[in-house]
């Protein structure tokens, strides 16, 4: 029990007290949804480009979870197309927000950023699994445990595990399952046990050591090196993935 509150509930405490007294919108309506100005816009990028994006979502979820998307262009496209999963209406939105917009007024933090040939040859097998991802009814979505905004990023990456991305940690519903699991990681370079993303434990190269209890995580990555702890996130050497060619 001590091991629980020092590892999982004492992270969580720490960010509610930062998260309350910290400024932030108090709705939906007040927060600045705009673009960071981080990507040009695509006519001036040639190159195909995949990014995997996550920002801090908003009121009091933000102390523990966050909200990613996942945004495309072929070769030569004209403009960016980024997708997201939503609560309300039919799930999977196309060019919802910015392609680099903030979330509920939160910077977003890049998890992947592919270019040049790689990035063309993955994006048919990510829109494949956007394509074919289960949870995309009205009324599909749920909260907790999922599935979700992170459950659905979840799906696209694996579709490309050679990618060799993982998502954050605080990205709750990522590890969402319809059923208990056993097999390989996302990424292919280790092996995970879930009990439908509620409870469950990993370990692999890309993903390093993580516990997952209710959805919460506490890990260590090892590949680049950092703890995993809830409502932080990540704290370490950024995780990043990047490649060009």
């Amino acid at each position: 029990m001590l091991t629980i509150f020092i590892l999982f509930l004492l992270p969580i405490a720490a960010q509610a007290a930062l998260y309350a007294f910290g400024e932030r919108p108090r709705s939906w309506r007040d927060a600045d949804w705009s673009s960071m100005g981080s990507l040009p816009p695509a006519r001036q990028v040639p190159e195909a480009r995949v990014l995997v994006l996550s920002g801090r979502t908003g009121g009091w979820k933000g102390v523990v979870a966050v909200h990613s998307w996942v945004v495309l262009k072929t070769a030569g496209a004209s403009s960016w197309r980024r997708y997201d999963v939503v609560g309300w209406g039919n799930p999977v939105r196309i060019n919802g927000w910015a392609p680099d917009g903030r979330w509920y007024g939160n910077e977003p933090t890049v998890v992947a950023d592919i270019r040049g040939a790689e990035a063309e040859r993955l994006i048919p097998k990510i829109d494949a699994a956007i394509r074919d991802y289960q949870y995309a009814n009205a009324g599909d979505y749920r909260l907790w445990p999922g599935p979700n905004s992170n459950t659905f990023v979840a799906a696209a990456l694996r579709a490309v595990p050679e990618m060799a991305a993982t998502m954050p940690p605080n990205a709750i519903g990522r590890d969402f399952r319809p059923a208990p699991y056993l097999g390989q990681t996302d990424s292919g370079t280790g092996i995970e046990a879930s009990l439908w993303g509620v409870a469950g434990i990993k370990l692999g190269w890309v993903e390093g050591l993580e516990v997952n209890l209710l959805g919460l995580v506490v890990g260590l990555d090892l590949r680049r090196p950092a703890i995993k702890l809830p409502g932080f996130g990540r704290l370490g050497v950024p995780a990043v993935v990047t490649a060009a060619s």
